[in-house]
């Protein structure tokens, strides 16, 4: 009997250790707010990675496609039948996150005989002035982490990747130079730069300093066509009840270009 507790104790943490394995790779994914909005980015080979969830929230993930799948669509479902049965103003991320997904991946991440969810995810809810954003990281064992929380409080942006360096490295990053006053230009050359550096910080022999600006700036003229670099914005402003659009290839170039 004694032994049972141990037992599951060590089960959790060779389940932790496996997913952190399994997810380490992944793809750095920058949310930065700007004067207009908040705008996503990251960069992939083939499947999408950022998603409209409901009006005023979207989601970026990490992880196995099918399990990324999985909670978008919960995600979507609870948005939607709070919508419906209350009202769209009505939901909001912090109840979506804390109250749902949060539960869910926990209670997945403990049952030691059934699969866990592998995946990160990164979410973001649009609010009517850049201090009302709100970014929430969701962990696969359902932790969460709010607006840059390896930063202080209250940030205007969220960084989410495969290993914790490189994500500290990103919102260190980001907590420098980003500026939520910004343009669209200056936001989405900060959230490529804010990429790069997730990127490079990933593996044992990975960055785990800031580099020179110019070193960071000669490293972004490797992207300079956009190939592979997938963006989208929830904007802020309510003439249209469609908040979420994604950034075409054109003005990828343009901004990075500037």
């Amino acid at each position: 009997m004694i032994e049972e507790p141990y037992r599951w104790v060590e089960a959790v943490a060779n389940r932790r250790e496996y997913i952190e394995t399994q997810l380490a790779g992944g793809s750095p994914i920058a949310a930065v707010g700007f004067r207009d909005g908040i705008l996503f980015v990251t960069r992939g080979k083939v499947r999408q990675k950022l998603f409209e969830i409901y009006d005023r929230i979207a989601m970026g993930a990490i992880g196995h496609p099918g399990d990324i799948e999985r909670l978008r669509m919960a995600a979507i479902e609870l948005a939607s039948t709070e919508g419906f049965t209350r009202s769209a103003a009505d939901v909001s991320l912090r109840r979506l996150a804390f109250y749902s997904l949060s539960p869910v991946l926990k209670a997945a991440f403990e049952q030691v005989y059934g699969a866990p969810y592998l995946a990160r995810m990164l979410f973001a809810e649009i609010g009517g002035e850049p201090e009302q954003d709100l970014y929430l990281r969701v962990e696969y064992d359902g932790g969460i982490a709010a607006n840059g929380a390896s930063s202080s409080a209250g940030q205007n942006f969220g960084a989410l990747s495969g290993t914790k360096a490189s994500t500290e490295l990103m919102e260190s990053f980001l907590q420098r130079e980003q500026d939520p006053r910004a343009t669209l230009a200056h936001a989405m050359r900060t959230a490529v730069d804010a990429w790069l550096l997730g990127n490079l910080a990933l593996g044992d022999d990975g960055i785990r300093e800031l580099p020179a600006r110019e070193a960071l700036m000669s490293e972004r003229e490797k992207y300079a066509d956009a190939k592979g670099i997938e963006a989208a914005i929830l904007e802020r402003g309510d003439e249209s009840a469609i908040r979420y659009r994604t950034v075409a290839t054109g003005e990828i170039v343009a901004a990075i270009a500037g």
